[in-house]
């Protein structure tokens, strides 16, 4: 994970992100994350397409394949907590006010967080949370964070 985490694709991606995004206040954001909840709803949609067919997308979703089962999701977000990328759509997109981010971006470079373990009726797996913060190795500065669900019934 911590390899991902610095991965050059994966902070270009993220730091584009950023520069995109950096005049987005609260209210654009709910108004993202209300347009992503809708679409994940109902399936699918143009922002979700925009946002799954992307580079760092696919970069995740073949880690997550590779893995044969250990790990179940894994989604990067930018420094405001809205995906960049992810190997599988969640079901929000604006994750800056939940733990995974809030204690790991939010936390500074080094934040981590290892959330409980819990029954995810949809994978039918114990999983647990493990996120960490993605960090600009130009400068040393936090610039968004990396989650990744873990299937612990298929840890060694």
């Amino acid at each position: 994970m911590g390899a991902w985490a610095a991965d050059p694709a994966v902070i270009a991606a993220v730091k584009a992100q950023n520069a995109k995004n950096a005049a987005l206040d609260q209210a654009a954001i709910d108004t993202l994350d209300k347009q992503w909840r809708a679409e994940a709803k109902a399936g699918g949609g143009p922002m979700i397409t925009e946002v799954t067919s992307n580079a760092l997308s696919q970069f995740l979703a073949g880690k997550a394949k590779a893995s044969d089962g250990l790990f179940l999701e894994i989604f990067v977000m930018d420094d405001k907590g809205l995906n960049v990328g992810q190997s599988s759509v969640t079901s929000d997109y604006w994750q800056g006010d939940e733990a995974k981010w809030q204690k790991s971006f939010g936390a500074g470079p080094g934040g981590r967080l290892i959330d409980e373990v819990d029954f995810d009726d949809s994978a039918k797996a114990f999983v647990s949370q493990v996120s960490r913060t993605i960090v600009d190795p130009a400068d040393g500065h936090a610039i968004g964070a990396v989650t990744v669900g873990v299937n612990v019934e298929k840890l060694p």
